[in-house]
């Protein structure tokens, strides 16, 4: 006889509205690190967002010089993980590995490097820290071999369109790599980063600007 599945309590405050993550993200198989599965990640700075979704961790990568300020900010104010992007564009050398030995001092889970870090870059931070690194990927013909024998832990494949095609083609050759990858906005680009093998997405959220858009919308009724 079928065992009857059950069902999660759901306790919410009267208050605070959630910013849901896409649950296709929850049919991927998870990450585990240091004993905590991840499976979803929040790609934001935002505080109000990261204080106000259930993404199972934060993916604080942005646009500028990595600043010690901005991701001790972060940290203090998530409850929950948090993997801080430390440089590898614009931002090089022995400035990424203080930042990677500045952001672990602050409680961070991991860090993250951008791909045009050089592999020796690469091992430098990875000798320098005990949390995981994680390497972008941003093209199908990356050397992840190389990356991998030069410390990463984990990859984060950001191909745009062509996302699903090389993460399949990553978990082809190595069947047991973490792989973390950008799932897009619709339930249908998630399901297919992670049939092709993505252990765990990055997930963009609305911007407050659309979020407040909506919600006036809905006040003007």
């Amino acid at each position: 006889m079928p065992q009857e599945k059950k069902s999660s309590p759901q306790v919410e405050g009267q208050l605070r509205h959630i910013l849901r993550i896409p649950q296709t993200v929850y049919k991927a198989t998870g990450i585990v690190v240091n004993g905590r599965r991840i499976k979803s990640f929040v790609f934001t700075t935002d505080l109000a967002i990261i204080r106000n979704c259930d993404a199972d961790a934060v993916f604080a990568v942005y646009p500028f010089t990595p600043q010690q300020a901005i991701s001790d900010a972060i940290i203090k104010a998530s409850y929950i993980p948090v993997f801080c992007g430390v440089g590898g564009g614009t931002t090089r050398g022995m400035r990424t590995v203080s930042l990677a030995k500045d952001v672990e001092s602050q409680g961070a889970m991991g860090v993250v490097l951008n791909a045009p870090i050089t592999n020796l870059n690469l091992r430098a931070v990875a000798m320098a820290v005990d949390i995981p690194v994680i390497i972008t990927v941003t093209k199908e013909d990356t050397d992840i071999a190389a990356r991998l024998a030069n410390g990463a832990s984990i990859l984060n494949v950001a191909c745009a369109l062509q996302t699903p095609r090389v993460v399949a083609k990553i978990r082809a050759d190595f069947p047991d790599v973490p792989i973390i990858a950008t799932g897009g906005r619709t339930e249908e680009s998630i399901a297919a980063t992670v049939a092709a093998g993505a252990n765990a997405i990055t997930y963009t959220p609305p911007s407050p600007a659309e979020l407040f858009k909506t919600m006036m919308e809905r006040y003007r009724e």
